[in-house]
């Protein structure tokens, strides 16, 4: 899968093809098992934030029913909580849709898709991981409002609002991916020169300014404004308790801020050690992120993994830990389950 800074692919997708020192044997065991993970995390994303997005939209529709006349500028704090969780899984799901192409690649040892496909590609994941942490980053801060200013929340994180800040992290995450499109090219490996494998950078002084800055706008800086929000938040609601006024509506957003932490914290866990693996490469002048770069063993299967697991770890953590989530699952079960039924009555009527 293509990474953020467009390495991944380099470092952990053609390693036989780009002069894997490590030998043969690890690249013949990708061959084999990637095809079978990525069909499973394929499977399982696009089920599981199908899903997500449904239970979503009838939230929405729900609550449009039950505010009946009032405005669209009425405040709404959950809804823009669902707002962001939609952009999320859309994030995913576009990020889930370069997928096939990765593996496929992985398989054959090479990229058999052309230089547009290439470029194309890389764009989509630079900017649909991009997009994940800026919205994570946002989620945490309208937590933070929520939970420790409901009264600038009550008139600020109204559900147009959230949307049109929900559209708008899009322009910077298409900003950071836009040199993918650009410098993207497929070559020829140095040590394979029959096969072709789909590069970010031919100059190593580019790709180390660019990945350096991905890190910093992409990874780091949006986890420190997280880090800060919910270091916020949870020392707010330790005051609380400590203070002996933990209602009902306390509890509840202690709930809620823990789903949304565990969130950033799968994300973290999951993409760090791809950071981990593109800034080594970065700092080894000799390596191919621009061009035939090592692999670092099976740390560099691991990372991938771990970046392509990000894609579906937030409808299981949806499912573990919100309790109104797993209502709305089983109702929706419920519901399509009855509908078989209906329609046999209907038929009988």
């Amino acid at each position: 899968m293509s990474g953020p800074e467009g390495t991944e692919l380099n470092s952990t997708g053609s390693g036989a093809l780009l002069g894997n020192s490590s030998g043969t044997g690890l690249a013949n065991v990708e061959q084999i098992l990637v095809p079978i993970v990525d069909t499973l995390i394929l499977v399982l994303g696009v089920c599981g934030h199908t899903l997500v997005m449904i239970i979503l939209c009838g939230r929405r529709r729900g609550r449009g029913a039950d505010r009946g006349g009032q405005s669209p500028q009425s405040p709404a704090t959950g809804t823009g909580t669902d707002i962001l969780l939609l952009s999320l899984s859309a994030s995913d799901l576009l990020l889930l849709s370069t997928l096939p192409f990765h593996t496929v690649a992985i398989a054959m040892q090479r990229w058999p898709f052309g230089d547009v496909m290439c470029r194309l590609l890389g764009f989509l994941g630079s900017t649909s991981s991009s997009a994940s942490v800026f919205t994570l980053a946002v989620l945490a801060v309208s937590r933070y409002l929520t939970v420790v200013r409901p009264a600038r929340a009550y008139h600020l994180l109204t559900a147009r609002r959230v949307s049109i800040a929900a559209l708008l992290l899009w322009i910077p995450a298409c900003g950071l991916g836009a040199p993918q499109l650009v410098f993207r090219s497929v070559g020829t490996p140095q040590k394979s020169p029959d096969g072709f494998a789909c590069f970010a950078f031919l100059c190593y002084r580019d790709q180390l300014i660019y990945g350096l800055f991905h890190f910093l706008a992409a990874f780091l800086l949006p986890l420190v404004t997280i880090g800060v929000a919910y270091g916020s938040i949870f020392a707010f609601l330790c005051g609380v308790q400590h203070a002996g006024r933990a209602p009902q509506v306390e509890r509840y957003q202690s709930k809620v801020t823990q789903t949304t932490a565990m969130l950033v914290l799968a994300f973290t866990l999951c993409w760090l050690p791809s950071y981990g693996l593109t800034l080594a490469l970065l700092a080894d002048k000799n390596s191919a992120a621009t061009g035939a770069s090592p692999r670092y063993g099976p740390f560099s299967v691991f990372a991938r993994f771990m970046a392509t697991l990000s894609t579906v770890m937030n409808p299981i953590l949806y499912v573990l830990m919100s309790q109104k989530f797993r209502q709305d699952l089983l109702r929706l079960f419920k519901r399509v389950g009855q509908q078989p039924n209906t329609a046999v009555d209907l038929s009988a009527a």
